[in-house]
């Protein structure tokens, strides 16, 4: 993910820590709680054909997230494993 936004290409980012997380530390996206994320998918800038990337702090929050698009229809939504921690050891 890293080299293909160092590329300059546009991904669909999510992610689902809460606010104050996000405004700490994040990459870009949109930001949605995932304790907001079911009841409020009409608000979510995607399509349901979209490739989207959910992220958290480590994983385990966006792989629920991304059981939950799923389970709406949403057919290409990826998981970012080891979450930003990854990304962060990574730089």
């Amino acid at each position: 993910m890293l080299e293909r936004l160092g590329k300059g290409e546009s991904l669909n980012l999510l992610d689902v820590r809460e606010v104050i997380e996000f405004h700490t530390y994040n990459i870009g996206g949109h930001n949605m709680p995932l304790s907001n994320l079911e009841n409020a998918l009409n608000n979510l800038p995607y399509n349901k054909t979209d490739e989207i990337i959910v992220m958290c702090k480590v994983g385990l929050r966006s792989q629920t997230a991304q059981n939950i698009l799923e389970r709406h229809g949403y057919n290409n939504v990826r998981n970012l494993h080891g979450g930003l921690v990854a990304i962060q050891k990574l730089k």
